[in-house]
């Protein structure tokens, strides 16, 4: 098991204190959310920032879902093109055997 490390991170202005097992992933991931939070204020400036931060969230959960169904599609596309390849090759060997 791995240690966890301490990082500070600053989010919309706020500074957290997060124990991560992966430090630079653990900054990425603040600075999206940093900049979404910002977007979103950008965006909508007369907000308060507890309506900003859930519209941040759900734009992030919506480009977590696009990515979602883009693996989903992906993996439906590679299965069916394994199962037409592994479909030649049986094709192939039937051909291809002694009479």
């Amino acid at each position: 098991m791995t240690e966890k490390k301490k990082l500070k991170v600053n989010i919309f202005d706020k500074d957290y204190s997060l124990l991560v097992d992966n430090e630079d992933l653990a900054a990425e991931l603040a600075l999206y959310v940093n900049n979404i939070m910002n977007e979103t204020k950008n965006e909508m400036p007369n907000q308060p920032t507890e309506t900003v931060a859930i519209i941040a969230a759900l734009n992030i959960a919506y480009d977590l879902f696009l990515e979602k169904n883009k693996f989903r599609e992906f993996s439906i596309q590679a299965t069916d093109k394994v199962k037409k390849i592994k479909l030649l090759l049986s094709e192939s060997k039937i051909m291809s055997s002694p009479s």
